[in-house]
């Protein structure tokens, strides 16, 4: 089983990654790098795919076990007082975490808010490293599609975008749904 997320990287960052199936040559493996799940946030902080060092637009296929291994790590960006006794304690946590979760407005594809939230997962140390060489399945470069979509966002033909397939994810541990910050039913 598996499961899609997205980044976008400079040509050779992603170039290597494409060419060899896993992250190296000039990816950082000692700072954090981040991982989302969802298509149209992807493309939101990417500008779809003409930021600056985000040109090359990645669609990375990771085995959900190790999807599921890196939920149960998650510290979150923000101080929340039902996981932490202080904000120091908090602030410790997020100091040593390998992973760490980030919730943003989530987009339409003309960049306008949404109720719902998006995730974002940020991966650093031995969890990057098995993220970048042992975790993905399959790494393609999806620019193509990005700048054929693009086209339709710019000139307002949102009628006909596509965008991949998501379904909701169902996470069944209650407490990594807890550290998410999701009801639990």
């Amino acid at each position: 089983m598996s499961i899609y997320v997205y980044q976008a990287f400079k040509p050779s960052i992603a170039n290597f990654a494409i060419k060899n199936g896993f992250f190296g040559g000039e990816f950082n493996f000692n700072r954090m790098s981040w991982i989302k799940p969802g298509f149209l946030w992807m493309m939101y902080r990417s500008g779809w795919g003409t930021k600056k060092g985000q040109d090359v637009v990645l669609e990375i296929k990771i085995k959900i076990s190790f999807f599921n291994y890196i939920l149960e790590l998650v510290v979150p960006s923000y101080y929340d007082p039902s996981l932490y006794s202080s904000i120091s304690s908090w602030k410790d946590a997020l100091a040593a975490s390998l992973v760490r979760i980030q919730w943003d407005p989530d987009r339409l594809p003309n960049g306008n808010k949404v109720k719902r939230r998006a995730i974002q997962l940020g991966l650093r140390g031995k969890v990057l490293r098995t993220y970048g060489t042992d975790a993905i399945l399959n790494i393609v470069n999806i620019n193509d599609f990005v700048a054929s979509q693009r086209i339709k966002v710019i000139s307002g033909d949102i009628s006909r975008l596509e965008t991949p397939v998501e379904n909701a994810y169902v996470l069944k541990n209650p407490e990594v749904m807890r550290r998410l910050g999701i009801p639990f039913q």
